[in-house]
């Protein structure tokens, strides 16, 4: 494929991806032929390009820019920033984008969502071929089956990159990759381009927001809903109010913020937002095991959940009432000590306690979960009290944020290779030690030989499993109260001093 089959096969995509109409082939041309700095072009009769082979095309002209000096390095990073302003290019204006989605959403709301995501993924801001190489697997626990996936769809930086990025001046546009001001962005060697993204304004509980996709799709149509203003993130009674207020607008989605506290909180706390999606996890599925009823509060289904962490769930018909209770459970929660539960409310002035908080649609009732969190350090645990401790770290060390809450494991992308070596080992019978690659893994790995029958056959399927079943264990440890009687307990005093 040269040059110019792969830009007729990218004009043709854009035609049938409705990004472009026809009467745009033109203009559409020519702006291509301006990011890709070519004077002149015949478009030859060819295939148009498709999702499976979107990348394939770009590919070509890329590596063609490299090849005439357009590109002045071929590394992963720069290629991410010509290949986004390619499809720049071909993206329709916000104002575009907004009126479709107004327009489906007046006729029903998850039409507007099945056709923003579509388009998220159309313009190549979601890569789809690099969606497709993270490794996904079920795990049955006696909590249900947790989500396990290897993150591989996240580029790693090389380091010319990183080395180009140190020398860069610093700059405070946009203030941090959720912000508005992405919309458009060129991007440079620190931060991504986003010509090919777009966001569309919604407003929750009376103040402006946005929604977009998140470029890595952890789940089925993960959102995200930002803030417009870069105002950190504050889990309060108003947040309760936009999260349910999310739900009643768009009923098939369900959406959750992380904490708001180190440790026990998301990546970025710097900027408020949500995360949600068409997907259902876990622990929406995990009964109340321990029905609770708060005083005031008889219009009020809540009990305790059957996870690994200690939630709280309550349902209602009307979502002021759970913003009632919500506010009441967060207000008591943050200033709670139970010296005998190790835990405490704060520490040399350090505030501890806050929660994680996932609203979703039960039918025509509104559902809230609250997610007790602590992030209390000690010396035997210095990453954190609740937070997986260090023999797990093998497997997943990083905080364990909204996604991880609700039943997803999101592991590092270097479990790919070193669980591959731990299988190729054990089925070998080699040593698990002497290998940097396998070392960290060993004693795990021993302790799960002495319970199964390892053969080449079925090395992959267990270490899955015991994997997974690891990260069950790291959910637990986030778990303010143990799943034990003792901790089951200390749970119940703390709701009845509500």
């Amino acid at each position: 494929m040269n040059r110019e089959e792969a830009l007729a096969k990218l004009v043709g995509y854009a035609l049938d991806k409705k990004l472009i109409a026809p009467c745009e082939k033109i203009w559409a041309t020519n702006a291509l032929l301006e990011v890709l700095e070519v004077d002149d072009v015949h478009l030859p009769e060819v295939e148009s390009a498709t999702e499976e082979n979107l990348h394939e095309v770009l590919d070509v002209l890329v590596d063609d820019a490299f090849a005439r000096g357009v590109l002045t390095e071929n590394s992963i990073v720069y290629r991410d920033l010509f290949d986004t302003k390619i499809m720049g290019a071909l993206t329709p204006r916000p104002a575009q984008v907004i009126e479709h989605f107004e327009r489906l959403r007046k006729e029903d709301p998850q039409l507007a969502t099945d056709w923003f995501y579509a388009f998220s993924q159309d313009t190549n801001y979601i890569r789809r071929d690099r969606i497709q190489k993270d490794v996904r697997w079920k795990t049955a626990t006696e909590y249900g089956d947790l989500d396990i996936t290897i993150n591989l769809s996240k580029p790693e930086k090389d380091p010319k990159a990183i080395a180009a990025a140190r020398n860069l001046p610093a700059s405070a546009y946009p203030k941090c990759q959720l912000c508005a001001e992405n919309e458009g962005y060129a991007g440079r060697v620190n931060h991504p381009a986003r010509q090919n993204h777009r966001i569309v304004p919604i407003t929750i509980n009376n103040s402006p927001w946005f929604l977009q996709y998140s470029p890595y799709v952890y789940y089925n149509e993960h959102c995200i809903c930002l803030n417009r203003e870069h105002v950190p993130m504050k889990i309060d009674r108003a947040c309760f109010a936009k999260l349910l207020d999310f739900v009643g607008q768009f009923p098939h989605y369900f959406v959750g913020s992380n904490a708001d506290l180190p440790i026990v909180g998301g990546s970025i706390l710097a900027h408020d937002h949500f995360q949600g999606g068409h997907y259902t996890f876990a622990m929406a599925k995990a009964p109340v095991e321990t029905p609770f009823a708060f005083p005031g509060f008889s219009d009020v289904e809540s009990g305790i959940v059957k996870w690994p962490m200690s939630v709280i769930r309550l349902r209602a018909a009307e979502p002021e009432r759970l913003v009632e209770l919500a506010d009441r459970i967060l207000m008591s929660w943050r200033g709670y000590t139970d010296e005998d539960a190790v835990i405490y409310a704060e520490t040399d002035g350090e505030p501890h306690n806050t929660i994680t908080p996932i609203a979703r649609r039960r039918g025509e009732d509104y559902e809230l979960d609250l997610v007790l969190r602590n992030n209390l350090t000690t010396p035997e645990h210095p990453l954190g009290l609740y937070h997986p401790h260090a023999e797990l770290h093998h497997i997943k060390k990083e905080n364990i944020g909204l996604i991880e809450v609700m039943g997803l494991a999101v592991l590092p992308a270097r479990l790919k290779a070193e669980l591959a070596a731990v299988g190729e080992k054990l089925v070998k019978g080699e040593d698990l030690h002497a290998d940097p690659l396998t070392a960290p893994h060993a004693d795990w790995a021993e302790e799960l030989q002495s319970r199964h029958s390892i053969t080449a056959e079925n090395v992959e399927e267990v270490l899955k499993t015991e994997t997974g079943l690891v990260f069950a264990k790291v959910l637990e440890h986030a778990g303010v109260y143990a799943r034990t009687d003792a901790g089951k307990q200390a749970f119940l005093r703390f709701l009845e001093q509500v």
